[in-house]
């Protein structure tokens, strides 16, 4: 019998089953600051948890306002992505650009 070899695509969703291979390619998705592709990644790690029907059920969202909220003209509510990544074990975080500390700061200034 001959070997079934994987797609990208099925390689990448089973990587984004591990929650922080799913955080880092969010988080690498928002860096580059296109909405379109952060729908996308979103949509990838969905996929990774079960699909969208799983997903909305969990989220307790519409699957078709969930397709829609993800699509390439999608325009999620703030409220939608924080329950979105919650239902999959995930939290949105803000960092500063820099990390700066005060330390730093003081060498600098003498």
């Amino acid at each position: 019998m001959a070997k079934r070899t994987s797609t990208y695509q099925e390689d990448l969703v089973e990587a984004l089953k591990d929650p922080r291979e799913a955080a880092a390619y969010l988080n690498a998705a928002m860096e580059d600051g296109d909405r379109t592709l952060f729908l996308l990644a979103l949509r990838n790690v969905a996929e990774a948890h079960g699909g969208m029907a799983a997903v909305s059920a969990k989220a307790k969202l519409n699957r078709e306002s969930l397709y829609r909220m993800l699509s390439e003209k999608g325009n999620p509510e703030i409220k939608s992505i924080f329950t979105l990544l919650h239902s999959m074990g995930l939290k949105l975080s803000i960092e500063p650009k820099t990390r700066s500390t005060r330390s730093s700061k003081v060498r600098k200034a003498a």
